[in-house]
């Protein structure tokens, strides 16, 4: 009876929660048809990046700048509206700030594949496009980590072994997955620790990734002290003798 008063007048508020932008495209099949082809022939004859069991990554054989090819041309176009609505809903006057897209590639997970625990610290902002996908979570998840389990109280309780905690509790969850459905565009911050799970579909799974830099505008001569100023006021330094 006690443990039944105590739940009952407890009210928990869940803070700081990850932002996870979601918008499902509706793609002309005809341009998702083009889209696969091309990420398939940048691809060519590889089967997979060199760590054993994993996926082939456009960004590590020279496919990191596919934003320019006319196949995905509607698709940035996408991308530059949905990370737009995606930093207003996050409080940022998009008047005082520049999008950049850094690179972007294809990934092409044939069955069996995954893409180990990672995040991109030379970017702001993450993108997944999905070129396949059925929303069953069978052709590899996206696994999105949290930098720590704030709720934990004791280390490493939530890690589980037999511990007096619920490991599948929705406020000690260890990470959260997104599961691939063709059409699909989700945002994160690019700081977030993810992975993709293994394929264990019969099928390949190819997905599109992006990374996206937040700089001030050209016209501001006097960014704000936390954001970059446009790289078109940068200096490159060349090589010293």
């Amino acid at each position: 009876m006690a443990r039944q008063w105590a739940e009952a007048i407890i009210e928990i508020q869940p803070l700081f929660p990850l932002a996870l932008g979601r918008q499902q495209l509706r793609p002309d099949p005809l341009d998702s048809a083009v889209m696969l082809q091309d990420a398939l022939q940048l691809r060519s004859a590889a089967s997979g990046n060199p760590s054993e069991g994993c996926a082939w990554t456009g960004d590590l054989h020279d496919a990191w700048q596919v934003q320019r090819r006319p196949a995905f041309g509607w698709l940035v176009g996408e991308l530059q509206v949905a990370a737009t609505a995606y930093l207003r809903v996050l409080g940022f006057d998009t008047d005082q700030l520049e999008l950049h897209l850094q690179r972007a590639w294809p990934v092409v997970s044939e069955p069996g594949q995954a893409v180990g625990r990672h995040h991109h610290p030379n970017a702001h902002l993450s993108a997944v496009y999905y070129i396949t996908g059925d929303g069953s979570g069978r052709c590899g998840c996206l696994r999105l980590f949290p930098h720590r389990q704030v709720n934990e109280l004791v280390p490493g309780l939530a890690v589980g072994h037999g511990g007096p905690i619920s490991a599948d509790h929705p406020l000690n969850a260890p990470w959260q997955d997104v599961a691939p459905q063709a059409g699909l565009l989700v945002l994160f911050p690019a700081a977030t620790d993810h992975a993709v799970l293994p394929n264990e579909d019969d099928e390949r799974r190819c997905s599109l990734s992006f990374d996206l830099f937040l700089s001030a505008r050209a016209s501001n001569s006097r960014p704000p002290e936390f954001l970059a100023p446009h790289p078109g006021a940068w200096t490159p330094l060349g090589p010293t003798a």
